[in-house]
């Protein structure tokens, strides 16, 4: 939902925008006689069957679940970034990439994820530089190439940060070379933290096994350690996390789910 041009999905040689793709998906889902409950599950019990999610005012009963709840960014977990939050620090440059128009921002990180915020902030931003600890990119080659080859991307690498500037609003931060030590300051607008995600499952802790990063375990492909019950996507995946990936890891937990009913619960398939 927070993605911009997807140009890596089958089936669209041209880029399309990652809310029309979902919506293309939930279309799709709801012409085959899909129903869709817009509220946040807050609570599940997988104790007892029927399984029990609990989402707005509402209780659900099922005899299956699938969990495909994704994953959310990082943060770096600095005071003054929490401070200022919402007032130039973001985690998505598609949302509030336009309130830098013009402007000097910095995009910390190295992965895809980073690349991509930056070539998305470099249509907007008139410059943008990339902070990563490292001294060489993670992402994907075709994303490095484009913003290697992108004259309003710079890089400053085997840097870390050590604080964002500002009282109000962001007007720069301080970063560190981990190599030498030695601190400078950035002077920026807006700081866009790009650093990897974590998996969306505090709410199933205690529920069904989960390792230590909070990933859920699973096995036979998409089996939980509760019977019945099926894990999809970035929620599960650690490695991969590409939407395609996660559409195929749905497709198998459907048929994973579909089966495990026949076998289960079989009068009332």
């Amino acid at each position: 939902m927070l993605t911009t041009e997807v140009e890596n999905f089958p089936g669209f040689p041209d880029p399309i925008l990652g809310p029309d793709l979902i919506e293309n998906m939930r279309r799709q889902a709801e012409k085959f006689g899909a129903k869709i409950l817009y509220e946040d599950a807050t609570k599940v019990d997988f104790s007892t069957k029927p399984f029990k999610v609990f989402a707005g005012e509402r209780e659900l009963e099922s005899k299956s679940v699938i969990i495909s709840t994704g994953a959310s960014s990082k943060w770096l977990g600095l005071e003054s970034e929490k401070r200022l939050r919402g007032r130039g620090v973001s985690s998505c440059a598609a949302c509030d990439g336009m309130f830098f128009k013009g402007k000097k921002v910095v995009v910390v990180g190295g992965g895809d994820t980073a690349l991509e915020e930056a070539l998305t902030l470099s249509k907007i931003a008139s410059q943008v530089t990339v902070v990563h600890r490292r001294d060489r990119l993670r992402a994907s080659r075709a994303l490095q190439e484009r913003a290697l080859g992108n004259e309003k991307i710079t890089f400053v690498w085997n840097s870390v940060v050590m604080e964002i500037l500002g009282e109000k609003k962001v007007e720069g931060m301080r970063i560190k070379n981990i190599q030498t030590d030695e601190e400078s300051t950035l002077t920026c607008d807006g700081v866009f933290i790009a650093i990897g995600n974590q998996p969306n499952t505090e709410l199933f802790r205690g529920q069904i096994e989960l390792d230590s990063e909070g990933y859920i375990v699973t096995h036979d492909d998409s089996k939980t350690s509760v019977e019945g019950v099926f894990a999809a996507g970035d929620v599960q995946d650690r490695k991969y996390r590409q939407a395609i990936t996660a559409a195929a890891a749905g497709c198998k937990a459907a048929l994973d789910a579909e089966k495990w009913l026949q076998l289960a619960w079989p009068v009332a398939v």
